[in-house]
């Protein structure tokens, strides 16, 4: 394992950055697939995904309510395209995981890329994390294992020092894990930091939305360094994910389906979606379907909508606030308030 010190990150900043934009069309080129929803490149993992993805925290809230609803909207997925399949092991107490499983038995499993996220930072916690998906997933390996909500500004060095990283790698040598990521909804800074820790990340996980173009904007800072160094994009958020949509709507005019296509025209590899409806994903699955990136004259009309509500983080409180934040990590890193 490799790591970028601060001497050559500074160095190579400037020709990173002139290289990811001559990569950003790459990034976009789209493949049909037999029934018509695009594929996108996942970085150098090499592999082939869906450009959208079907998002496990939604799947987990749908099975806490009826979980044969929760697996008719995976099959219905699946039959339609959408084969990137998200989940965390922190979602639900395990219920989503566990309910993605049961969807993907009867030879489903193999029609999937599925993808998981990591709560634990030190050798134990993420070893028992490792576990515990495998065996709720019913499966015996991950395609992606990603560290989840890197949020905090010492999660990076948490990871690679008590031993998190590790496990990872271990697991991948041993077949349990194929590829390696990281997610973080934030400040770019930390996937900034996370980034130039190491060369082993192929992934990373983001919010890519309208309103991200002007706040604390993963799209101009984080974006093109995962480009230039190959590292897939995973897209998600894109409806805003701080404030109710319909807020959205009333202040901006900006539609689900112009967030949604503004964010497939980002030179990411795969949206992830939160559906708890078979309609919802449906609706999504029409606009992918021979999905063309939004002209840029189309881009600047819908950001111009966005402009006077995007600067202070109202409709983005993830990055703006704790409220989002799952209370795994406010309790690991001591900011868990008694009551809340």
């Amino acid at each position: 394992m490799s790591t970028n010190r601060p001497e050559n990150t500074r160095r190579d900043l400037f020709r990173t950055l002139l290289g990811a934009g001559a990569l950003a069309g790459t990034a976009l080129a789209q493949r049909p697939s037999a029934n018509g929803l695009p594929t996108r490149r996942l970085g150098r993992t090499g592999e082939r995904v869906s450009i959208l993805g079907i998002g496990g925290g939604h799947i987990g809230r749908v099975a806490l309510g009826d979980k044969a609803a929760a697996i008719r909207l995976m099959h219905g997925a699946i039959d339609n395209g959408v084969t990137f399949f998200d989940n965390a092991w922190a979602y639900q107490d395990g219920a989503s995981e566990e309910a993605m499983g049961d969807a993907l038995q009867g030879g489903k499993r193999d029609k999937v890329f599925l993808m998981t996220k990591c709560s634990g930072r030190d050798t134990k916690f993420a070893t028992q994390c490792l576990e515990d998906s495998l065996r709720r997933l019913k499966t015996d390996r991950l395609d992606l294992w990603q560290f989840h909500e890197v949020n905090h500004d010492n999660d990076p060095d948490w990871i690679f020092q008590k031993g998190g990283l590790e496990v990872a790698l271990k697991a991948q040598k041993e077949g349990k894990v194929r590829h390696i990521g990281f997610t973080g909804h934030k400040d770019p800074r930390i996937h900034h930091k996370m980034l130039n820790m190491g060369d082993v990340w192929e992934t990373a996980q983001m919010p890519i939305n309208i309103m991200d173009f002007y706040y604390r904007s993963f799209q101009h800072e984080i974006v093109p360094l995962c480009l230039a160094r190959d590292v897939g994009v995973i897209g998600m958020k894109s409806l805003g994910g701080g404030a109710p949509l319909g807020k959205i709507v009333q202040d901006t005019n900006i539609t689900a389906e112009e967030c949604v296509r503004y964010a497939l025209s980002q030179p990411i590899s795969v949206l992830i979606r939160g559906w708890m409806k078979v309609e919802q994903m449906e609706a999504d699955v029409k606009i992918a379907r021979d999905f063309q990136p939004l002209s840029g004259e189309e881009k600047q009309i819908i950001l111009s909508k966005a402009k006077d509500e995007a600067g202070d983080g109202r409709h983005e409180q993830f990055k703006s606030t704790q409220r989002f934040e799952n209370p795994i990590y406010r309790k690991m890193h001591g900011t868990l308030l008694e009551g809340t």
